[in-house]
């Protein structure tokens, strides 16, 4: 992604508890398996990285994409 990421408070506490570093992520956003529209003008993406499921809930906006939610759906 070339803008810059901002997360929101809600994704920062789920990377913590699921314990998802920011570089996964990245990988996630830049080269996702799967993507998907969502409500609110929002777009889900899906990738699958060693044995974990990870969607990323996310907003892009002009300046920025903001991180809405990290969630391991392995």
């Amino acid at each position: 992604m070339e803008k810059a990421l901002r997360f929101d408070r809600h994704a920062r506490r789920r990377m913590k508890w699921r314990i998802i570093s920011e570089e996964e992520d990245t990988l996630t956003l830049s080269s996702p398996d799967k993507t998907e529209q969502s409500i609110k003008g929002r777009m889900n993406v899906y990738k699958t990285i060693g044995t974990r499921y990870i969607k990323i809930i996310y907003k892009k906006f002009s300046d920025e994409v903001l991180i809405i939610s990290v969630v391991d759906k392995s």
